[in-house]
């Protein structure tokens, strides 16, 4: 549903079809990537700064009245909308928790 997500691009950024997909890459490849001993570490600094980077988007999405997610009502759409956003700092801290360089204990 890329045509869904680049209406969450801010209206200053450029070629917000190409930024839905770059993001979207990037969490495929982050995430995958906090999986695996060897790369969990830079794949997590990565999502902290994917989730950063992409959190103006959850605001101008929370606040612009046109945006509705599709498939449920206005009124769901819009405590959808705004509960996004404490989810990110849950996010961050999620992916903090991965950034610790010591070996968890038994693996």
């Amino acid at each position: 549903m890329p045509g869904a997500y680049e209406q969450a691009v801010p209206p200053q950024l450029p070629w917000p079809r190409a930024l839905v997909y770059l993001s979207g890459v990037a969490e495929v490849v982050l995430g995958a990537g906090v999986l695996f001993e060897r790369t969990r570490r830079q794949s997590a600094w990565g999502l902290i700064a994917l989730l950063v980077a992409v959190f103006p988007a959850n605001v101008y999405m929370a606040v612009d009245a046109g945006f509705e997610l599709p498939g449920v009502s206005r009124a769901l759409s819009d405590a959808a909308l705004w509960a996004r956003l404490p989810m990110q700092a849950v996010l961050v801290a999620w992916a903090w928790w991965y950034t610790d360089a010591t070996p968890e204990s038994g693996s």
